[in-house]
């Protein structure tokens, strides 16, 4: 029995420090969006600010859609868990539809020329943004809890 927990945890927690290096990441995220939406007027010279929170945007999303979500997955089945794989069938095309907005900002943004070209639209774009984000932090933090913090009191 101790051999299984250990095991279990072995194999389980390189998930959590995968999820907690990508929360960290996410926390990163969140500051440098908002000193860049608190900003309010924009000229060239944010480009650089505004590169890196797309840059942010980009790595963290990957990170769910590549890492993150796949191991969750995988968890959810090595635990029989059908609930936890039902939620995660279910929040998956709403997650989606925000890295489709994400990476339209990406791609109005993420060089100096497009920066430049649509400065005017960037506290709009920001805004919109912002709900975005909020909406898919609160859908992966539902994941995160049913998928993986209840598979790790199991484990433990």
């Amino acid at each position: 029995m101790l051999e299984s927990c250990k095991s279990a945890q072995e194999r389980w927690g390189g998930v959590h420090d995968l999820i907690d290096r990508w929360l960290n990441a996410r926390q990163a995220l969140i500051i440098n969006f908002v000193q860049l939406k608190e900003r309010g007027e924009f000229t060239p010279l944010d480009t650089n600010n505004i590169q890196k929170v797309c840059e942010q945007l980009i790595d963290y999303v990957s990170t769910g859609h590549f890492e993150i979500y796949e191991q969750l997955a995988k968890e959810a089945e090595a635990f029989n868990d059908d609930g936890a794989l039902l939620l995660l069938k279910n929040l998956l095309p709403e997650i989606q539809k925000n890295t489709e907005v994400i990476i339209e900002f990406n791609d109005k943004f993420d060089t100096k020329d497009h920066c430049n070209d649509q400065l005017g639209s960037l506290p709009f774009s920001l805004q919109a943004l912002g709900l975005v984000l909020a909406e898919r932090f609160s859908f992966e933090d539902k994941l995160i809890e049913e998928l993986h913090e209840a598979h790790s009191e199991k484990s433990a």
